[in-house]
């Protein structure tokens, strides 16, 4: 069934970037939000994602499809899982009612991302992904339809303003080349880290 994508649509501003292809689990406590959640899913419609910063939110967010409701509690809270679609950018928001909603622009990329990942960038992110998570990652680029560039930003625990800058942009081309770039640096990070903790355990002594 296809989802209806209004230009007007309900916002959920967290203190999170979703990304198009990305999991989601949200806890959905605030009666607004339930009424969002229930209406979004009996119109098979979406809800957009934004970014909440200590100054507002930004204006380029995702938005959401609700994939499952996992869990319905007595009191009307329930625990879903969301997917990210569509970047879209909120040109004008609306605020007089208590569920923030906004007249949205959909974003698409200038360039189909079906290109191959560069093998850097590949590299890069096994490394990293294996330095975090002491884990060699699964299902690398199991979903040809998804941006390698969001599939590596979406499974890394990057910067939030790092996210936002990647959902922003609208090449793969670029995405993966800013990737590259934070990548070569962060992976240097993470190994001192790594060495730290392993000499930290040897001697007997944790790192704060």
């Amino acid at each position: 069934m296809v989802l209806v994508r209004p230009d007007r649509i309900p916002l959920f501003p967290l203190n999170v970037v979703l990304l198009p292809g990305a999991e989601l689990p949200l806890h959905i406590f605030e009666p607004r939000y339930r009424k969002m959640v229930n209406k979004c899913m009996s119109e098979r419609s979406e809800f957009g994602m934004l970014l909440s910063m200590p100054n507002g939110v930004a204006r380029v967010g995702c938005t959401a499809e609700i994939m499952e409701v996992l869990k319905r509690y007595p009191d009307g809270r329930m625990d879903i899982i969301s997917v990210g679609r569509i970047p879209f950018r909120a040109v004008e928001l609306f605020t007089e009612n208590p569920l923030l909603e906004g007249q949205v622009d959909y974003l698409e990329d200038r360039e189909i991302c079906n290109q191959p990942p560069k093998p850097e960038l590949i590299e890069l992110y096994e490394t990293c992904y294996t330095l975090i998570f002491g884990d060699y990652p699964k299902n690398l680029a199991a979903d040809p339809a998804a941006c390698f560039s969001f599939q590596v930003a979406a499974a890394l625990p990057m910067d939030l303003m790092w996210k936002q800058q990647l959902l922003e942009l609208r090449t793969e081309t670029e995405r993966q080349e800013r990737l590259i770039g934070y990548l070569r640096g962060w992976a240097p990070h993470l190994q001192k880290v790594g060495s730290a903790r392993a000499q930290s355990a040897g001697n007997g002594h944790g790192l704060n």
